[in-house]
């Protein structure tokens, strides 16, 4: 297996992420299906179909640096692993939209620093497949924290505070 560099590291990090967005978003989506908010549904359908589209491009990338593609993956599939243990446990079987949501604001969050991350070390190491790689994906990253904090609050405006649970 060959040794990856810390960009090559972090690439893999964020193609692990794109790939658990793909579950979370289809997890989440039907928390809030249930809930009858189709709105929302749609948006992280689109949000979905956005990480699948990531993975496939961070794949892409991994395979154009030189005898690393194999290592880029499995250090994905690591990350992907890790990440859905993380929704499994924080999303147990009474699970709401919200906890959902909530979940998914936490994890955007994470990706759009990992993507800060390696959009600065790809402009500082010159690998100018990953800086455009990074310059695509970032503004989508914050595009989907953006609407899995909007989605939140919008969830937490109908609940009641003082209900128990």
């Amino acid at each position: 297996m060959a040794e990856l560099t810390t960009l090559e590291e972090k690439l893999g990090e964020v193609t692990g992420l794109a790939m658990a967005a793909q579950g979370a978003t289809d997890k989440i989506r039907k928390l809030v299906e249930a809930r009858g908010e189709t709105e929302l549904a749609s948006t992280l359908a689109r949000m979905h179909d956005e990480a699948k589209e990531t993975a496939e491009r961070c794949t892409d990338v991994a395979g154009s640096l030189d005898g690393k593609k194999t290592a880029i993956l499995e250090k994905a599939r690591e990350v992907k692993r890790e990440a859905t243990e993380m929704m499994e446990t924080y999303l147990g079987k009474d699970a709401e939209a919200l906890d959902g949501l909530e979940f998914l604001t936490m994890a955007e969050a994470g990706e759009v620093g990992h993507w800060a991350i390696v959009q600065l070390l790809s402009e500082k190491g010159g690998v100018e497949e990953v800086v455009r790689l990074a310059e695509w994906a970032r503004p989508i990253q914050q595009r989907h924290l953006d609407e899995a904090l909007r989605g939140s609050l919008r969830l937490a405006e109908t609940e009641e505070p003082n209900a128990l649970h």
